[in-house]
C-alpha cells in the first residue's frame, strides 16, 4: 500500500501530536496512519523521552531474598537501642538507690536520648545521603554495642558518671538508627512491599520500648536491703543487652550491604541513575520555609515530648501513689506502647481509605489533650486498674499521629 505522499510506506506514520492528561496521568497523544486507518496512542512522558533519546532497553529490576535478612537485622538492633533508652527510667528508684543519686540525675539517663537527637539528626541525615546505608548502619549498631559494654563497667556505686557516658554513646547510636527505616525499605524492597517493610522496621523500635518497660522490673527487682544482689541483677541485665548487641553488630558487618546488585523497582533504578546535583543545605532551608511543615513539626514535637515525658517519669509517678509497684509500672508502660502500636495500625487503614490527614490529626490532638487530663487527675485515686485504662487511652493517639505525620 502506498501512503498519501507516494513513498510506499506501509507502517504507522505520525501526522500530529499533543500533550494530554489521561486518567490523571500526564501523557503525549500521537495520531497517525496505519494501513490506511487513523490510529491514536498515548505515551507517558518517560517512555517518549526514552524513545527520543534512542535508548529502548528496559531497566532490569529484581528483589532478593536477602532483603528479609537485612530488614530483620536492622529491626533487631533498633529494638536493642530502644530497650537501652528506657531500661533505667522504668526502675529509676532502684538506680537512684544503687548509685546514691537524685531522681533528677536519673532522669538525664533518658533525656540524653532526646537532647542528643536535636543537634545531630541533620548531620546524620547528611551522612546517610553522602556515605550510604551500610556506613550509617555500621555506626548505629557499632555505637550501640560499645555503649552496652561500657555499661557493664559501670556496675559500681561510685561510677554513675560511667553509666551516664555509656548512655550518651547509645543515644548517639540512635541518631544513625531512626532515619534508616524508609531507606532500607526503598533500597531493598519492591514497590508493593515498601510500606510494609518501613512499618516493620519502625515496629522494631516500638517493640524495643515495650521490652524496655517490661523486662527491667523483672530482671532487677527492688532488693534495697541487699546491694550486692542488686548489683548482680543489674550486671545480668547489662550483660544480656551487650551480648545481643554484639551478635547483631557482627550480623550487620556480615550481611548489611549498601544496595542489591539490581534495583528492586523502576523508581529506584531511575534514582540511582540521577546525578546527585541537589543542595542538601537548600533542601533544609526550603523545609523550614514551608509553613505547614513547621506547624506539623511543632505540634507533633509537643505531643511526642509529652509521650516520652510520661515514659521517663512513669516509675516515679506510680511508686509515689502505689508503693512497691515497680513491676506494674513496667506493665503500664507496656500498655502505653502497645496501645500506640494498635492506634498506628488503625490510623493506617483509616487515612488510606479517607485521606483525611488534617482532620484526623486535629481530632487526635484533642483526644490526646483529654487523655492527658484524665491520666493526670486519676493517678492518685488509688485504683491501679484505672491507670492501665487511662495509660492505654493516652498511648494510642501518639501511634495515630505518628502514622499521620510520616504519611
Amino acid at each position: 500500500m502506498v501512503d498519501s505522499a507516494g513513498t510506499g510506506y506501509t507502517g504507522t506514520k505520525t501526522v500530529c501530536s499533543k500533550d494530554v492528561v489521561v486518567n490523571g496521568i500526564n501523557g503525549h497523544i500521537e495520531s497517525g496512519m496505519q494501513d490506511g486507518k487513523t490510529v491514536k496512542s498515548v505515551r507517558p512522558p518517560e517512555e517518549r523521552e526514552v524513545m527520543l533519546t534512542g535508548d529502548v532497553k528496559p531497566i532490569q529490576t529484581q528483589v532478593y531474598c536477602k532483603r528479609f535478612l537485612i530488614l530483620t537485622v536492622f529491626s533487631l538492633y533498633s529494638m536493642v537501642n530502644a530497650f537501652q533508652w528506657i531500661q533505667y527510667s522504668i526502675i529509676a528508684n532502684i538506680f537512684c538507690h544503687f548509685y546514691q543519686i537524685s531522681y533528677e540525675q536519673a532522669d538525664w539517663l533518658s533525656v540524653v536520648y532526646m537532647l542528643v537527637y536535636v543537634p545531630l539528626i541533620i548531620p546524620a541525615a547528611w551522612l546517610l545521603d553522602k556515605k550510604g546505608l551500610r556506613t550509617v548502619a555500621l555506626l548505629g549498631s557499632g555505637l550501640n554495642c560499645i555503649g552496652a559494654w561500657i555499661k557493664i563497667a559501670s556496675v559500681r556505686q561510685d561510677l554513675f558518671g560511667v553509666t551516664m557516658f555509656a548512655q550518651t554513646v547509645c543515644s548517639i547510636a540512635q541518631i544513625f538508627i531512626l532515619g534508616l527505616p524508609s531507606r532500607v525499605a526503598s533500597v531493598w524492597f519492591g514497590p508493593k512491599e515498601v510500606s510494609t517493610a518501613c512499618a516493620t522496621a519502625v515496629l522494631g523500635n516500638q517493640l524495643g520500648v515495650a521490652f524496655g518497660f517490661l523486662l527491667p522490673p523483672i530482671l532487677v527487682p527492688n532488693t534495697k536491703d541487699d546491694i550486692n544482689l542488686m548489683a548482680k541483677n543489674i550486671s545480668v541485665m547489662f550483660y544480656g543487652t551487650a551480648t545481643v548487641a554484639t551478635v547483631l553488630f557482627i550480623l550487620v558487618v556480615a550481611v548489611f550491604k549498601e544496595k542489591p546488585p539490581l534495583p528492586p523497582s523502576q523508581s529506584q533504578a531511575v534514582l540511582l541513575d540521577t546525578p546527585d546535583d541537589y543542595s542538601y543545605k537548600q533542601s533544609i532551608i526550603n523545609l523550614f520555609r514551608n509553613v505547614p511543615f513547621v506547624l506539623l513539626l511543632l505540634s507533633y514535637g509537643i505531643l511526642t515530648g509529652s509521650y516520652y515525658s510520661v515514659g521517663t517519669l512513669l516509675n516515679q509517678m506510680i511508686i509515689t501513689y502505689y508503693e512497691g509497684e515497680e513491676l506494674n509500672a513496667g506493665r503500664i508502660g507496656l500498655t502505653l506502647v502497645v496501645s500506640g502500636m494498635v492506634g498506628s495500625i488503625i490510623a493506617g487503614f483509616w487515612v488510606d481509605r479517607t485521606k483525611t490527614y488534617k482532620q484526623t490529626t486535629l481530632a487526635v490532638y484533642i483526644i490526646a489533650f483529654i487523655g492527658m487530663l484524665v491520666f493526670t487527675f486519676t493517678l492518685n485515686l488509688g485504683y491501679l486498674q484505672v491507670i492501665f485504662v487511662t495509660a492505654g487511652s493516652l498511648g494510642w493517639p501518639s501511634g495515630v499521629l505518628t502514622c499521620c505525620a510520616t504519611e
